[in-house]
């Protein structure tokens, strides 16, 4: 089995940290990390929803991401009155990750946020930030129920978390860090839910294509990944 520049083997995840109660102020507020990779992660309760949706009756879940100017290597410019494309395909994915697990018609006229602030980016940013989302959820979605807002056991299904694998210099790899992800022949990040059914498969060959074999390879690699997360987030959960 390959054995990676960090020591780590190859089906093996970078250290993980979760922190709730980062912050005192939001419903719910997680730092997780990846390894290097830092994501703060709130949750905030909102009364009402967006107008569109407002005859259903339902609540409602979404996402917002962004990086801290020096959270990479280079200074990054901040996104003030313009998201970029890379941006809002992460935090589009974000918000459907949450989005799957919850049961929208018991939140009420309710929408809960969901705000992903990259610290320090080495590689898998928007998986630590749906790893980190739920938690901070599952803390919003606790602290509504205390507040009298909705049945707090009745609206999150099941968890829900994500990880990156890759295949680099002919390896398989899970939890790619930046190094790795930037030389990687294709690239992989997955969501899954607690049930075992994927919310997203994102599989892309930077280098040319791949076959059915290494698709499979990848998303096997990747859910056991992801069950280890679960129990990380489950003991980071207990008795809270």
């Amino acid at each position: 089995m390959a054995i990676r520049a960090d020591g780590r083997a190859a089906d093996e995840l970078r250290p993980v940290r979760i922190q709730r109660g980062f912050l005192d102020q939001p419903a719910g507020a997680v730092l997780i990390e990846f390894g290097a990779t830092r994501v703060l992660c709130t949750a905030s309760i909102e009364e009402g929803v967006p107008e569109w949706r407002g005859a259903s009756g339902k609540g409602w879940v979404t996402a917002e991401y962004d990086m801290l100017p020096a959270a990479t290597a280079r200074r990054r410019e901040r996104n003030r009155t313009k998201v970029d494309g890379r941006t809002q395909e992460i935090q589009r994915l974000i918000g459907r990750s949450l989005r799957a697990i919850v049961d929208m018609s018991r939140l009420g006229v309710h929408t809960l946020w969901l705000d992903c602030d990259v610290l320090q980016a080495d590689g898998g940013t928007r998986t630590a930030s749906i790893s980190g989302a739920y938690v901070a959820l599952v803390d919003a979605v606790r602290l509504g129920g205390k507040q009298g807002r909705w049945d707090a056991e009745s609206i999150i299904q099941t968890p829900v978390a994500a990880i990156s694998a890759g295949i680099v210099d002919g390896a398989t790899l899970l939890d790619l860090n930046y190094r790795e992800d930037s030389a990687a022949e294709v690239d992989c990040n997955l969501v899954m839910t607690g049930r075992g059914e994927w919310v997203e498969v994102q599989a892309t060959g930077e280098g040319g294509s791949f076959s059915q074999q290494q698709l499979a390879d990848l998303t096997a690699l990747g859910e056991r990944g992801i069950r280890r997360l679960f129990e990380m987030q489950a003991a980071a959960l207990d008795g809270g």
